[in-house]
C-alpha cells in the first residue's frame, strides 16, 4: 500500500499541513494578547529569541531552497515581529492603566 503512495504529493503535503499547524498556533497566541492586552507570562526576549531563530531557519531554507520551509520560516518571523509590537503595545498601555496613587 505503501509503495502505491506518491511520496513526491505526500512529502509537501505533510510539510504544509505542519506550517499551517504551527501558524494557526502562533496566530492565536498573538491575537489572545491583543484582545487581553495582557503580557502576563510573555517575556521580550522570547520573541527577541523567535525572530533571531526565525531569521537563522529562514535564511538555511533560502539555501536548501525549501519552499515550505522558506514560507513557514518567513510567516514566523513576521508573527514574531508582530507579537513584539503587541507586547509592547501592552506594557505601554498597562504603565498608562496603573493607578497613580491619587483618586478623581
Amino acid at each position: 500500500m505503501i509503495d502505491a503512495i506518491d511520496m513526491s504529493i505526500v512529502k509537501p503535503l505533510i510539510g504544509w499541513t505542519a506550517s499551517i499547524v504551527l501558524l494557526l498556533t502562533l496566530i492565536s497566541q498573538v491575537r489572545t494578547q491583543w484582545t487581553t492586552r495582557s503580557t502576563t507570562g510573555v517575556s521580550r526576549r522570547l520573541f527577541i529569541g523567535q525572530s533571531a531563530a526565525s531569521l537563522g531557519f529562514l535564511t538555511y531554507s533560502a539555501l536548501v531552497g525549501d519552499t515550505v520551509f522558506i514560507f513557514t520560516n518567513a510567516c514566523i518571523l513576521l508573527t514574531a515581529l508582530i507579537g513584539q509590537l503587541v507586547y509592547r503595545r501592552n506594557r505601554r498601555l498597562a504603565a498608562r492603566d496603573e493607578p497613580s496613587g491619587q483618586e478623581n
